[in-house]
Formats: C-alpha cells, structure tokens, sequence
C-alpha cells in the first residue's frame, strides 16, 4: 500500500472520529425544531399568565358591575376613602346580614338587629311587629338560604363620605303565619317558598364604626 493511500485512509479515521464525538455532544435533531434559545434571553421571558397588568381594572369591581359605570366610579372612591374596603368582602356580609335581619323581623326579635337598622327602617319594623300582635298573630319561619346576591347600584358622596349599596337578594325560606287559635292562615311549615328583596346599605368610609345600616327596603 502507497504512502499517499495510508495518509487518506488515516485523515478519513480521523474525521469519522470527530463527526461522532460531535454528536455525543450535540445530540441529533429530527425535523424542524426551534433553534435552541440563549440563557439570557429565556431568563427574561415572562410567562403570560404571570404577567401583571400596571393601571388594569379592578377586578373587584368589573366582577360586581360594568367598568366605566357610574357604580364603578362610586366602588373605586369608596376604596380611596377606606383603601381597606373590598367589594367582595361586603357582599360576603351583606349576605349574612341579610339572614339576620329577616329571622329578628319574622321572628320579632328587634333589639338584635337593631344596630344593623337605620332609624326609619327599624321604627317600620317595630310597626309591622305591633300590628302583627295586635291582631294575634305569630309567624314560624326557617331560613334555608340565599340563592342569589347581586350588586345593583353604588353611589358615594365625596363631600360627606357617604357610601350606599344597593344589593338583590333572593332567598329561600318556610314561613307559617298562625291566628290565636294556633291555626296556619298563611304559608306552610314544609313548602319553601322564594323571596326576592332589594335593600339598600348605607355607611360612612373610613368611620370608626364598621357597620352598615340597613336604609332602604323595596321588595
């Protein structure tokens, strides 16, 4: 064998060496695959559901009602009257309230919910309470829950810091209405029936006070 032919076939070796310690390293690529993307760069890509959104709308108002409404704009002065106010917060309390505030009236029990009553509101209850007894009636009534609670309107007043919610509230509910004798004239101990009342909560932000009154009802 040649000279010429031993250093071809010695150059040939030496290149198949090389091609696979190559892809030892590298590995193979099949088909199109994107180009492999620099530490730097993949290190400052953000994912998108982790991105967040400088001057985007509050979500604890656009879930409660339109972005650009006037009950909007009443939301967001009242979070920067009392920057601790949450929307979804007082809805959670309006609901409980609301369980209270219609077992004390159906029950008679006044001097409990009477915190939670503005002046006019708890005198109109004290009203249906008396006349009620003067006519010998009791009413038997079990609260089984409220199905639906929606955000109806909002109104602040930036001079006086006075904040109104107006809340749609539809429960269910057993209610029995007995004469003297005992006997049910109204309703039935078994059958729920559905109640639907709008009420309207008023308050002063930033108060001491946390609690909202009752100021309007219209069933």
């Amino acid at each position: 064998m040649n000279s010429p032919l031993i250093q071809l076939l010695v150059l040939a070796g030496i290149a198949v060496f090389l091609i696979l310690r190559l892809k030892n390293v590298l590995g193979t690529r099949d088909g199109f695959e994107q180009p492999p993307v620099p530490k730097n760069e993949s290190s400052q890509k953000v994912r998108p559901d982790l991105e967040v959104i400088e001057g985007g709308p509050d979500l604890d108002i656009t879930d409660h009602v339109p972005e650009d409404s006037e009950a909007a704009k009443a939301l967001a002065a009242m979070k920067r009257a009392e920057p601790s106010f949450h929307v979804a917060d007082f809805l959670q309390g309006a609901r409980g309230a609301y369980e209270m505030i219609v077992m004390g009236y159906e029950r008679g029990e006044l001097s409990e919910i009477q915190p939670f009553l503005s002046e006019d509101i708890y005198e109109s209850f004290v009203d249906g309470v008396a006349a009620r007894e003067d006519q010998g009636l009791t009413i038997e009534s079990d609260f089984i829950g409220v199905r639906e609670i929606k955000l109806v309107d909002a109104t602040f007043n930036d001079a006086t810091n006075e904040a109104e919610l107006t809340i749609r509230f539809v429960a269910e509910l057993t209610s029995v209405v007995r004469d003297q004798g005992g006997d049910i004239i109204e309703g039935s101990p078994t059958e729920a029936k559905k109640q639907k009342d709008t009420w309207s909560f008023a308050r002063k932000m930033g108060a001491n006070d946390p609690n909202w009154l009752l100021v309007a009802t219209d069933a």
